[in-house]
């Protein structure tokens, strides 16, 4: 536990003293700035953390619901017979390597979603700002869908886990109660396991907000506050993977590492809340 701390301690401190050139420089600026240019040493987060952002929040959106459906129907629904190998195949999923699921972006669901997703939705729901735009092989929805494809697994796999962790008396019970196994999925095994359905929710955004390779594949490298779900933009993982080993300036290089930190502080942050949620839950639940 103490060589953990130490190495967590370490880690911290080596990209914070990375940091301190651009920190000095642009100090709390730098989260606001939107220009990010080598040339005039000119650095600024805001339009990378928003693209962060809304990649990471709407895979979530969509990768949760659907995990804990795979959840639901593996350990209540689905036969004996199917449980394992259905099982194995999601969580197949977690094992593809990020830069093959770029690659499948960039070759196949890029292309489809310009030719066919896309053109449908902003005719029949661009009247919804955030939906209006044209269509792009490259761009935000691409990326959010190769993030969800990417947190399914990991959602999946730990609410499977808690869901088949429930007491099969608390179950039968409800169920000769009266209650049908909807009600008593509702009623009594989501309640159950709600804290560690959120902290597997975190556990997805972290793994959103940090992926890097698959992300830049898909998502375009434009420095654009995203404007609507299909145009380019950027992440602050992107960026930084993209240009750390060829930084053309020691500032532009310290503001690369000044993304790290900002990313280190949302992992707190989503730590932190997932942990107050998870207390708040299991107080009201009066488990320990």
């Amino acid at each position: 536990m103490l060589v953990l701390a130490l190495v967590m301690v370490l880690l911290v401190w080596n990209v914070v003293d990375q940091a301190r050139p651009s920190i000095s420089e642009f100090g709390v600026g730098f989260l606001t700035g939107t220009e990010w240019n080598a040339v005039t040493d000119k650095f600024g987060a805001l339009d990378l953390i928003c693209g962060t952002l809304a990649t990471s929040l709407i895979a979530l959106l969509i990768a949760v619901p659907i995990a804990i459906a795979i959840a639901l129907f593996l350990t209540e629904l689905a036969p004996a017979v199917l449980r394992t190998p259905v099982g194995m195949l999601v969580e197949l999923l977690a094992a593809i390597p990020s830069v093959v699921l770029g690659l499948w972006g960039i070759v196949v669901m890029g292309p489809f979603l310009n030719d066919h997703v896309e053109p449908w939705m902003i005719s029949h729901l661009g009247f919804i700002p955030f939906l209006d735009g044209y269509p792009s092989p490259v761009g935000l929805l691409p990326a959010c869908l190769i993030l969800t494809i990417m947190i399914v697994p990991i959602v999946a796999s730990i609410s499977r886990e808690l869901l088949s962790s429930v007491p099969s008396d608390l179950k039968a019970g409800a169920m000769a109660l009266g209650a049908t196994r909807w009600e008593m999925v509702r009623r009594v095994a989501l309640p159950q396991v709600g804290a560690g359905l959120v902290a597997g929710t975190m556990l997805g955004f972290a793994r959103a907000v940090g992926e890097a390779i698959a992300v830049t594949q898909v998502i375009g490298g434009s420095l654009v506050r995203p404007q609507n779900l299909y145009a380019p933009a950027d992440t602050m993982a992107g960026r930084l993977a993209a240009q750390y080993s060829g930084a053309a300036t020691a500032l532009q290089k310290a503001s690369l590492a000044y993304l790290a930190v900002i990313l280190l502080v949302i992992s707190l942050i989503t730590n932190l809340i997932a942990n107050l949620i998870v207390r708040r839950m299991r107080r009201r639940l009066g488990t320990p």
